[in-house]
């Protein structure tokens, strides 16, 4: 069966979602620096 298994792990799991497609339209704070790309930005975050 395919789906979550709770509202709260769909709610981080759009989060995440939500956060790259903002990275990639360079909506995201660290995205005002050129110098760092996607995954680079995705682990500053995540560290």
């Amino acid at each position: 069966m395919l789906g979550f298994k709770s509202e709260a792990t769909a709610n981080i799991a759009l989060a995440g979602i939500e956060l790259i497609h903002m990275m990639r339209r360079q909506q995201c704070i660290f995205a005002s620096t050129k110098a760092l790309s996607i995954k680079q930005q995705f682990t500053a975050l995540t560290a």
